[in-house]
């Protein structure tokens, strides 16, 4: 999205155990042997030496877990020793940090968890009225976004906002990169963000990136503009099926995630009425040619 997302110039090590995805796979395994085991919460939490919200917070992925308390509720619910290592693996995954840990002390909670998750989609649909899509800017169209159109006056913060914005896009270059299908409004492409210069090189980007197959940019007509969503939104698919589907929207102060069956529903059909309203792939491209055509 576009308002916490974006700066450092030093290059990170390799990283990629998904640590966010891999907490809400182990703590919903976990909580479907219990309900298999027909061991309720309570009884759980004795195995470990805690409390009933402990084990609560663990099967909904908000706390880490220890591998002793992993070995303890395995043994509590049946689990023998042979088949415990899968989870024990997948606990280990989940308490390494991410590569965006670095970055923790520009985000909120909640977009540290959009952030993990966004790293384990499948797919990324997302819908942009205001700014091109975080994953598709440049860096200075995104340094002109993080200091508010003041790119001169960048300190390390906006800086650091642009490096973890640009470390973002990285998950585009990967092997399993994630299909991304992007839709704009029109206004999006006439908005000046950061001058001629920056938009002319952020046009040249965009139509580098719709030549990959695994994305997909559609942009919506002014004629057609504000009928079918009233807001920007972001929708995240996953492989894994202990992953719900999970729809990311911001407001001034913070954000929502969405995963309910109903709500997953409705962006979905929102979504779906966008990318008809929309110019195709091949005439939104076209559209990009003529607006980059025309500031030389």
């Amino acid at each position: 999205m576009t308002t916490v997302d974006s700066g450092d110039h030093h290059e990170p090590p390799e990283e990629h155990p998904k640590p966010t995805a891999r907490r809400i796979v182990l703590g919903t395994q976990l909580r479907r042997l219990r309900e298999a085991a027909e061991i309720t919460r309570a009884e759980a939490a004795e195995s470990i030496r805690g409390s009933e919200s402990k084990i609560s917070r663990i099967e909904l992925a908000k706390v880490s877990i220890k591998e002793r308390d992993i070995v303890d509720l395995l043994k509590c619910y049946g689990v023998d020793e042979q088949h415990r290592e899968p989870f024990l693996d997948m606990a280990r995954e989940s308490n390494q940090p991410g590569w965006w840990n670095r970055y923790s002390d520009l985000m909120p909670d909640w977009f540290q968890d959009f952030v993990g998750l966004e790293e384990s989609a499948a797919r990324i649909q997302t819908f942009e009225l205001q700014f091109v899509p975080g994953l598709l800017q440049v860096e200075d169209y995104a340094r002109a976004i993080a200091s508010r159109g003041r790119p001169e006056l960048a300190d390390e913060d906006v800086q650091r906002r642009v490096a973890l914005r640009m470390q973002r896009q990285k998950l585009l270059n990967r092997p399993d990169a994630p299909r991304v299908w992007a839709v704009i409004d029109e206004s999006v492409l006439h908005r000046p963000i950061g001058g001629i210069r920056v938009m002319r090189a952020q046009l040249d980007h965009l139509l580098e990136m719709t030549k990959r197959s695994t994305i997909t940019l559609q942009v919506v007509p002014y004629r057609l503009s504000g009928y079918a969503a009233e807001g920007s939104f972001s929708m995240l698919r996953f492989a894994e099926p202990e992953l719900p589907n999970l729809v990311y929207v911001e407001h001034l102060a913070g954000a929502l995630h969405l995963d309910k069956p109903d709500e997953i529903e409705k962006y979905g059909r929102v979504f779906d009425r966008l990318t008809v309203d929309a110019e195709t792939p091949e005439a939104s491209r076209q559209l990009l040619q003529k607006m980059r055509a025309s500031i030389g």
